[in-house]
């Protein structure tokens, strides 16, 4: 297994500058937020900016493994808006070719604050998927759809069936057992017995409850804001969520490849250590669970 930092951590920093922090944290690869107007993303469409993330990456031997773009649109009702999420999603894919990247984060379409039409959205994202997999299996990158609040797959059941309704290899499940667990969703064991078999990517994060029974609110998707938050960030193996036994049951399921540590530092800074500090804790206190877990140290890729 290889550990990856993720750019959600690194808010002030430039992509290169965000590769060298990881480096010097002692990881091996780089999940990139592929969105206009951060920092620490790759901009939509920017070839250049692509290359230079490459080319550096290149030189540290920090692999820039996956994108995360921030589009919810694919199952919009509008079909302009539906389209442009479309278009940036294939522009994602061609980003993730140019610069090496195996995986793209798909925030699952969203519901809307009505939640109507709940067969029309889900069809309009499950055609979305269907349309973009070819494209991503051509270019050898794989479509890994989120656990996530606010779209149309927050529990793992829900993610589970849009993946296997649209039955191709690349398009899979990206496993976040801590967005599971702060929405009151399924338990690691479940969520693994629901999508086990479907891993094509992996979050990292910890937390803490500040009242556990608290029902989970969020008015957006990218992010809970401060006043309907009942959680706190945490460092890996310092909140309550058990990795050792959660990443030998990811092993067993035949998932063998990338975790990537999503240090929530864009927003959550008043929880969490600044990003060099914190990601180089964060390394050694999961590169200790892969091992407690497993008996592996994660590997570096070679590119």
């Amino acid at each position: 297994m290889r550990i990856a930092g993720h750019t959600l951590g690194t808010p002030e920093q430039s992509v290169p500058e965000a590769l060298e922090l990881f480096a010097a944290a002692g990881l091996d690869g780089a999940e990139v937020i592929y969105q206009d107007g951060y920092r620490s993303g790759l901009p939509i469409g920017d070839d250049a900016a692509a290359d230079e993330a490459a080319r550096v990456a290149d030189d540290l031997g920090v692999a820039v493994v996956g994108l995360a773009p921030y589009t919810t649109g694919i199952n919009h009702a509008d079909p302009a808006q539906r389209r442009a999420a479309l278009d940036e999603l294939r522009a994602a894919v061609d980003c993730a070719h140019r610069v090496g990247a195996t995986r793209i984060r798909v925030y699952a379409g969203s519901w809307g604050a009505d939640r109507q039409d709940h067969a029309g959205h889900w069809e309009r994202l499950r055609s979305g998927l269907s349309e973009l997999a070819p494209l991503a299996a051509d270019a050898g990158v794989r479509l890994c759809v989120e656990n996530h609040f606010g779209t149309m797959t927050q529990s793992a059941r829900d993610t589970a069936r849009l993946v296997r309704e649209v039955d191709s290899p690349a398009i899979r499940v990206l496993y976040d057992q801590a967005n599971l667990t702060f929405t009151h969703d399924e338990a690691w064991p479940e969520a693994l017995r629901e999508q086990g078999d479907l891993l094509g990517h992996v979050h990292v994060k910890d937390l803490v409850f500040t009242d556990p029974d608290a029902p989970f609110i969020a008015s957006e998707t990218a992010r809970v804001k401060a006043e309907e938050r009942a959680v706190r960030s945490r460092i890996v193996g310092e909140g309550i969520l058990p990795w050792s036994d959660i990443l030998q049951a990811v092993k067993q399921h035949g998932y063998d490849d990338v975790l990537s540590l999503e240090y929530e530092y864009r927003w959550h800074p008043q929880d969490l250590l600044p990003p060099a500090d914190g990601f180089a804790r964060s390394a050694r206190a999961l590169r200790s669970l892969v091992e407690e877990a497993v008996g592996l140290a994660p590997a570096k890729e070679s590119r």
